[in-house]
């Protein structure tokens, strides 16, 4: 089981370095909605093993996470008519760079955290986690549209949601459930807000956003 979970983190590692590398937003969902997939597989293999409770667990974060999300991003950027990420912060090299400079610091935290007695030995699990939740802080903070700032938002709430299907694998399922619900409003609600946003200033754009305050 181990082998199986250090390797979905490490898929989710090479997904975290793509998102960074690409102006696509269209792209940008897929990657999101393949770690949602991925994220989804870890209550399967966690040491739970495949019971009826992770059975569910994984349909549920599949389905919202790799479907319903996606889906509601997507129909968000098809209204908003916007089809790349123009003029971010951070340029992609740098962006690139900077990943890679998290993945080393997620390396170095995950050898200092002390873990419960119940946690997994799966090498790659803590810092995949914290990796996916540095990046997608970093995704939030350096890119101007608000649909990519959502997908930051969900990367990094895959991060925290890798962490606990597979560090803490026992916590209850109405929690779990409830966090998911959590999110699908937030999402929602976000998805809609991009759409309205785009009807009524022609951009989607964060900083210009910003400029009506005053």
């Amino acid at each position: 089981m181990h082998g199986m979970t250090d390797g979905i983190m490490a898929a989710l590692l090479v997904l975290n370095l793509a998102l960074l590398g690409t102006s696509r937003l269209a792209f940008c969902i897929t990657l999101v909605a393949a770690q949602g997939v991925l994220t989804g597989l870890l209550p399967l293999v966690s040491s739970s093993g495949v019971t009826l409770r992770t059975l569910f667990l994984a349909a549920a974060v599949i389905a919202l996470k790799g479907v319903v999300f996606p889906r509601l991003l997507s129909n968000a950027i098809r209204g908003a008519d916007v089809r790349r990420e123009v003029e971010p912060y951070v340029g992609w090299g740098l962006s690139l760079l900077l990943g890679l400079g998290l993945l080393g610091i997620s390396f170095w935290l995950g050898a200092k955290l002390p873990l419960p007695a119940a946690a997994p030995e799966a090498a790659l699990v803590v810092p995949g986690a914290i990796c996916t939740i540095l990046i997608g802080l970093l995704v939030i903070v350096s890119r101007k549209k608000a649909v990519t700032q959502v997908a930051g938002y969900l990367v990094l709430e895959n991060g925290i949601a890798a962490f606990g299907l597979a560090v803490v694998p026992d916590v209850p399922l109405l929690i779990e459930l409830g966090i998911l619900l959590d999110v699908f409003v937030a999402v929602f609600v976000m998805a809609i807000m991009i759409y309205r946003i785009s009807q009524e200033f022609d951009h989607i754009d964060a900083d210009r956003l910003s400029a009506l305050k005053g």
